[in-house]
């Protein structure tokens, strides 16, 4: 007589922290392998099927990164109202990424020791109140300052949020990269926005609004972000930030994003001053340039990864963005000129804002948030010196020599990625490797 066969085992669901864990593994096998990356093929798993603590951190980093567009409407607005010269309201942006920048090099060690959570509510609660604080300010000086307060809170949210997304997103690092720069892309086009729309009403209201919105992503991050959804990092040296950039591959990027962030954010920050438009048109267009940058982070350049090697993508987009900056200085004296040429280089760095996190976490070995942090400390030091030097190009020449300097700045970002090519091969491996998840849910469940 045979034997009656066992009923198979009904499937069971994962759990948000299983997930995680598996997730981790697929990332932390892909690094070992050099093979993080997705040019070849599709990341594997689906990009919306994703735990809720990745949705959490979304939601609260699209209204972070809300923050960096959110004045460019009301720069005319402050300048006018509060007796600032055009240099002292650029000195808005210059505050908040020079202290962004330089907390960076300190968050993967706070975070390490107190754990992602903390550190993100840390963040918000310390934009929550230097927001509100700017907005009850009555001098540009005072605003300036608090700007610097929020650039801290800032630091220690946007470096964490990008290593929690990673460690806990379906679909491998590549996925979990979209998702993130999909979130800065909706957050940097919403943020011009509510600017011009708060802005028309008052200057303080995008500061009040921001504080308000904050506030919900920090609720939002309490209540859905569990303290075991993203794996405890071992302790990271204060000093590891600054030993990380020992990594070839990873000061080569840096330096990349040094210069590149300078046309970043003269075409941010200096443009709204010769467009002569009104806080709600300011808005309207910011708000076009942050979609474009958005629709080509998500959507473009994976299809362009699959099809080309990062490197050469990476070169070869940046001299296109030199060419559309060129552009604008020649457009200087057109506002439908000058407008395209905004829209366009949103496209071009939603690109190159995809292209360049992907290298970062797939370069080298180290830590996500270490890596994380040592990048974008130098990324955005390179953003804070661009306005008020803008502001000072264009009295001292004439108003499109910001955007030639700028050109100039991105052409050599671009000649350092040609040039260091061959310490980014790593990043320009295959697809990630099939099998990773059956693997580790086996080891995480034995």
């Amino acid at each position: 007589m045979g034997t009656r066969p066992h009923p198979a085992a009904p499937p069971t669901e994962r759990t948000d922290e299983q997930e995680s864990r598996i997730m981790v593994m697929e990332t932390d096998d892909a690094q070992r392998t050099g093979t993080g990356g997705h040019h070849g093929g599709p990341p594997t798993g689906s990009l919306l099927r994703q735990p809720r603590a990745v949705w959490a951190v979304a939601f609260a980093s699209v209204i972070a990164f809300m923050g960096i567009g959110l004045v460019d409407p009301i720069l005319p607005a402050i300048s006018a109202s509060l007796d600032a010269t055009r240099t002292q309201t650029s000195l808005l942006f210059t505050s908040y990424l020079l202290v962004t920048g330089l907390a960076m090099l300190v968050t993967s060690w706070v975070s390490s020791r107190i754990g992602a959570k903390r550190t993100l509510l840390i963040g918000l609660a310390l934009i929550v109140v230097f927001a509100a604080a700017a907005g009850a300010s009555g001098s540009v000086e005072s605003v300036i300052g608090f700007r610097a307060g929020w650039g801290l809170g800032n630091a220690f949210f946007i470096s964490t949020a990008l290593a929690t997304i990673v460690g806990a997103a379906g679909g491998g690092s590549s996925a979990a990269i979209i998702l993130y720069e999909a979130a800065l892309g909706l957050g940097i086009a919403c943020g011009p926005l509510m600017g011009g729309l708060l802005g028309s009403v008052s200057w303080r209201g995008p500061f009040f609004g921001t504080a308000a919105l904050m506030a919900v992503g920090f609720v939002t991050i309490a209540v859905l972000l569990r303290g075991d959804s993203v794996p405890r990092t071992a302790p990271v040296a204060l000093s590891a930030p600054f030993t990380a950039l020992r990594e070839r591959g990873l000061l080569v990027l840096a330096l990349i994003a040094l210069f590149y962030n300078i046309g970043f954010f003269v075409l941010l920050a200096y443009t709204p001053f010769p467009l002569g438009l009104d806080e709600m048109g300011l808005g309207l267009v910011f708000f076009g340039w942050g979609l474009a940058l958005a629709a080509t982070s998500v959507l473009v350049a994976p299809w362009l990864t699959r099809r080309w090697p990062r490197t050469r993508l990476l070169w070869t987009t940046l001299l296109l963005l030199a060419a559309d900056l060129v552009g604008a200085g020649a457009l200087i004296d057109s506002t439908v000129g000058l407008i395209t040429c905004v829209v366009v280089g949103g496209l071009l760095l939603g690109v190159l804002n995809t292209v360049l996190t992907e290298c970062v976490m797939e370069v080298s070995d180290l830590p996500h948030a270490v890596a994380s942090s040592s990048y974008s400390a130098i990324r955005f030091l390179g953003g804070a010196l661009a306005p008020p030097a803008a502001s000072l190009l264009a009295a001292a020449l004439a108003p499109g020599a910001p955007l030639y300097a700028a050109a100039a700045s991105v052409t050599l970002a671009a000649g350092i990625a040609v040039l260091g090519r061959r310490a980014l091969r790593r990043v320009d491996g295959g697809p990630e490797p099939l099998g990773v998840e059956a693997r580790a849910i086996a080891v995480g469940d034995g």
